[in-house]
């Protein structure tokens, strides 16, 4: 919106916004997105699990992803530099950085051994990510635990399946788990579990730390495809852009209360830190 703001469009004077979410339930990306597509949107901007449901409700609306993990796996575009139909915008490529993550999670955990690894195994990109992650768990000699969800009434018999089985936990973000993110920290904090996350949305929910794109920064640019398309400009014409800024972001209130000594090299390399 700010970034909208700043390229001349403003919401009810010289562009008209309408708002849908599906509160975390993948289900109702679909109804959402054909809502949309009938109203005869001039472009539709989304994130993750909602991108395939846009596609799928219309080949004719623009479209433009702002998280999207993989869009060439999950069918949306035919290659990052040339979309080729009605879907364009900004890859994350969460999977790729599956290994940096847990590298950094054993520098604050350096008894890790044991690493639960959740995932909403009903969100294609997820299950991708699970994999990753348990490849790069083996590979640090690390014993990886799944933790398979696919709706919120799955996370707290998710924790209670774990009962000592694990050290700490790497959340999959996607729209189910971040829309329960105070849920799933406050589950892992009873547990006694630290907790890597994908960005400093669930570290700002006392998760311990996170490492990934800046999701905000990712929206700006989102904008920037949008006032393309309203100038003129076709999908098929817009490369996908993938991220350009990483931030890692530490709560130094949650690691306290897990007893969890910060290493100061850690910190130094630390884009923010939450007290």
């Amino acid at each position: 919106m700010q970034r909208l703001h700043a390229l001349g469009w403003i919401d009810g004077r010289t562009v008209v916004i309408q708002y849908r979410w599906a509160e975390g339930r993948t289900e109702r990306s679909a109804e959402l997105a054909a809502e949309l597509a009938r109203l005869k949107v001039d472009v539709i901007v989304t994130g993750g699990n909602a991108a395939l449901a846009a596609k799928q409700a219309s080949s004719v609306v623009p479209i433009v992803f702002a998280v999207v993990d993989d869009p060439v796996g999950m069918g949306l575009v035919a290659s990052l530099a040339r979309p080729g139909g009605n879907v364009t915008g900004l890859s994350i490529q969460q999977s790729d950085l599956a290994g940096k993550r847990i590298e950094l999670l054993r520098e604050i955990v350096p008894g890790l051994r044991r690493l639960a690894i959740m995932a909403n195994v009903g969100f294609p990109t997820g299950v991708q990510e699970m994999g990753e992650a348990r490849s790069a768990a083996r590979m640090l000699g690390l014993d990886p635990v799944a933790l398979e969800i696919r709706r919120a009434e799955d996370i707290a018999p998710a924790f209670e399946s774990l009962k000592d089985r694990a050290d700490a936990l790497y959340v999959v973000g996607d729209a189910l788990v971040i829309t329960h993110r105070v849920r799933i920290n406050t589950l892992a904090l009873i547990a006694r579990l630290p907790t890597m996350h994908n960005n400093r949305e669930f570290v700002e929910a006392a998760g311990l730390m996170s490492y990934g794109p800046n999701l905000s920064d990712l929206f700006r640019r989102a904008a920037d495809y949008v006032d393309k398309i309203l100038r003129g400009a076709k999908p098929a014409d817009l490369p996908v852009e993938q991220p350009t800024k990483f931030d890692l972001v530490i709560n130094l209130t949650t690691a306290k209360a897990l007893g969890l000594e910060v290493p100061p090299t850690l910190l130094a390399r630390a884009d923010e830190v939450i007290e």
